[in-house]
């Protein structure tokens, strides 16, 4: 059975090493404790649409769409590196986005990863302190 945290809004999410490639320089993976996932889905409001229609009416950027797409990634995202830190991990490899439209105006975006844990490279397997805030 695989864990979902529930979304925390107004939260930093835990701090995670995350990465697109399959390894940090200097860190090697101790244990791998598998797939991890953040799942959003959204939809556009009624405001939304109106103030969308209006920009594709008069053309050029769509930032309507552009600050919902972030938001809905940086939440996914989130909730990916919540669901890592509930297993354990200290870091995410091979991170990636896929998103889809489920129906008219709603999307589904997912962030997903391997959960790890990892340490500095010399060490007996303690893991690696987490990276610093940004």
């Amino acid at each position: 059975m695989s864990y979902q945290p529930e979304p925390e809004t107004g939260r930093n999410p835990p701090p995670l090493w995350v990465t697109t490639g399959v390894g940090f320089d200097g860190y090697r993976v101790v244990r791998q404790l598998g797939v991890v996932r953040g799942l959003m889905i959204r939809s556009r409001s009624v405001v939304g649409n109106i103030g969308a229609g209006f920009q594709q009416f008069v053309g050029g950027r769509q930032t309507v769409f552009m600050k919902m797409s972030d938001h809905a990634r940086q939440e996914a995202y989130d909730l990916m590196v919540q669901h890592a830190a509930a297993l354990g991990a200290n870091a995410v490899l091979s991170m990636r986005y896929d998103s889809n439209e489920l129906a008219a105006g709603v999307s589904e975006i997912l962030a997903y990863g391997t959960a790890v844990v990892i340490a500095a490279e010399g060490q007996a397997g303690a893991p690696a302190a987490p990276p610093p805030p940004a």
